[in-house]
Formats: C-alpha cells, sequence, structure tokens
C-alpha cells in the first residue's frame, strides 16, 4: 500500500509524529514530510536522522497557503498537529479552536484540493463526554472530519478517518516523564488524585492504529483501540519499584478540566459500533437533515448500553503495569541500567 507512496504528517516533529516516521521510515516508502511550526526540532530531527527520505516543511495548519506547499503530490496524510495540554486550553480555549478546529479544516480541504487518498485525524478520548477545552475542540475536530467525509461519500477519491487514543504512555507532556524527572531529582510524586483511572498504550500500539486505519477505514469511519487502564496510584507505585525509589506521593488535587476517568468510546457510538478483536469501528452517521423521518423511531437499546470507558476495561495491577512500562524502551534501557 505504502511503496513508492508520500507521506505527510502534520505536526511531525511531536511523539506521535515520531513515532509514525519511525514505523514508515524502513519501509519502502518513497517519502516522509515532516509539517511543522517548531524549526528548532526540525533542526534536531534532520541532524539526527539524516535521511533523504525525510523532507522538513515550516507552517501551521492555521495556514492552509503553507498546507498547500507540502501537500502536492503526497498520496497520504497522518494529521497530528495539535494544541494538547488540559490547563494550556482552558485558559486560551480560542488558540484550541483555531488550531484544533480550523486548522483540520485547513488540512481536510488541501488534502481534497491535491488528491490525497487517505487522511486520518488523531483524535483522543478527551472528545467523548468532552468537559475541558481540549476535549471540546477535539470534538468539533472529529465533527468537522467526519461532517467533511460524508460529504464526500464512501466512492470518492479522498478517504477521511479519525482515530481516537486514550494515554498514550510517557509522550510529551505526560505524568510519566514528569513523574520520573521528581524521583530522579528527590521529589515528591505529584498526583492528582490517586483513584483517576487512565488508559494506558504505548506509542507502538498507536502507530498500529494508524495503520489498520489507513487499510481498512472508509469515509467517515472512526477507529479506537481497546486498552487497559490503571489508577494514578497504581501507575506511581509500579514506576517506584521499578525505579527502586522510596519518593513519597504527594496528593495536589485534581487540575483544571481533569476527569475522574477517560471514556473512549461513548454509549451511543457503542450502539452502532463494530467489533473488530482489538479494535471498535464506528461508522459515521449517514442520516440527513430530514429529521421528520426518525420522530417516530428511537433507539430502545440505548438504556442497556454502557459507554466504553477507563473505569470498566481490562484494569491493571502493579504487576501488569510494570511489565508494560518495560515495553518502553527509555524506561527499559534505565531499568536495566540500574541494575
Amino acid at each position: 500500500m505504502f511503496k513508492n507512496k508520500t507521506l505527510l504528517i502534520t505536526g511531525g516533529t511531536g511523539s506521535f509524529g515520531n513515532a509514525v516516521l519511525n514505523r514508515f521510515l524502513d519501509t519502502d516508502i518513497k517519502e516522509i514530510r515532516i509539517f511543522s511550526r517548531d524549526e528548532k526540532k526540525q533542526d534536531d530531527m534532520r541532524h539526527r536522522l539524516n535521511n533523504p527520505k525525510v523532507k522538513f516543511y515550516i507552517g501551521d495548519v492555521r495556514d492552509k497557503r503553507s498546507l498547500d506547499g507540502a501537500m502536492m503530490g503526497v498520496d497520504y496524510v497522518f494529521h497530528a498537529a495539535a494544541l494538547k495540554q488540559v490547563p494550556s486550553c482552558e485558559f486560551f480555549p480560542m488558540q484550541a479552536v483555531q488550531t484544533n478546529v480550523m486548522g483540520t479544516e485547513n488540512v481536510l480541504d488541501s488534502a481534497i484540493q491535491h488528491g490525497v487518498k487517505n487522511v486520518l485525524v488523531l483524535s483522543t478520548d478527551k472528545a467523548a463526554y468532552p468537559i475541558n477545552a481540549m476535549g471540546i475542540s477535539k470534538a468539533m475536530m472529529e465533527k468537522v472530519a467526519i461532517a467533511k467525509a460524508r460529504s464526500l461519500g464512501e466512492d470518492a477519491k479522498t478517504t477521511i478517518c479519525c482515530t481516537r487514543y486514550g494515554n498514550v504512555m510517557a509522550s510529551r507532556g505526560s505524568v510519566i516523564p514528569l513523574w520520573i524527572e521528581q524521583m530522579k531529582a528527590g521529589k515528591d510524586i505529584t498526583i492528582t488524585d490517586p483513584n483517576m483511572t487512565r488508559y494506558m498504550m504505548t506509542l507502538n500500539d498507536a502507530v498500529d492504529l494508524v495503520i489498520y486505519a489507513f487499510l481498512n477505514g472508509v469515509n467517515g469511519d472512526l477507529f479506537v483501540q481497546k486498552a487497559p487502564a490503571a489508577t494514578l496510584k497504581v501507575l506511581a507505585v509500579a514506576l517506584k519499584e521499578l525505579y527502586n525509589t522510596s519518593t513519597e506521593v504527594k496528593v495536589i488535587g485534581t487540575r483544571h478540566g481533569e476527569k475522574l476517568y477517560e471514556t473512549l468510546v461513548t454509549r451511543e457510538e457503542m450502539a452502532k459500533s463494530v467489533d473488530m478483536g482489538n479494535y471498535f469501528r464506528i461508522p459515521a452517521d449517514n442520516r440527513d437533515l430530514n429529521y421528520d423521518k426518525y420522530f417516530v423511531e428511537g433507539q430502545a437499546e440505548l438504556a442497556t448500553i454502557e459507554d466504553y470507558h477507563s473505569h470498566n476495561t481490562q484494569r491493571l495491577d502493579v504487576q501488569g503495569m510494570k511489565e508494560l512500562l518495560l515495553k518502553l524502551p527509555e524506561i527499559q534501557a534505565e531499568v536495566l541500567e540500574r541494575r
């Protein structure tokens, strides 16, 4: 599918972008284009990779003209550029709208205009039943992508799909790197609420979902990977045991916009989801605007369906959490070195 093809990764210097890049780098893909606004990270990546297969484009998804310049001749797009920090988006919600919603529309319009085969839009569990600005902007991003896909139809030249992820372990700005840094510095581990549950996925899991969606998606599909979850307390204990430290845990209270647990698939989505084994596929709602057709019939089964969230998925204990953490190369290397 990817032989002699060109892949564009927006937000390509971030954690997801790097993981997707690394998976595709050793394949027979012709070219990988990294699109982002951070020239320093691009320069660091350019020197680290030193690979003629990787091309760099400085631009911002808010500026469609910069996207158009990078989109020419592209076969596949992985759209990962976003504002992702929950507290930041709470204080600057319109910035989240401009990047996550309007920026996504720019990516989609440019991709359609340039005849791109597949566009994959990266979303988050915070888009399901959103309570914070980041989640609301990502939920709107999904709506924009699915509406655009629906208008194109299944037989269109461009296919638009979404992938929704839970917490990706050790991604930039997440809690695992923070806690490791605190432990190394001899500081307390700061936990907002020990009973909070979060999905636990590796970046490799995330890339598997990207490839699965590229291979299997039709216009308007939303793909979700089933994932285990753990409480923050279990995660903290697992890290302390792996790093063999007696660091204290300090409960600091819930931050702006945080949930007790995260939902990956809503009850309404579960009602129409297709179980694909390791994934849920949620097809687009293809009803039209003639609401009169739906006044006499509802969905009685909705009352019996539960959403898929981090409180009711497979729950990891400390040992299971340690095994999953050791799949992360950076933790594996550090732990082995300490031993």
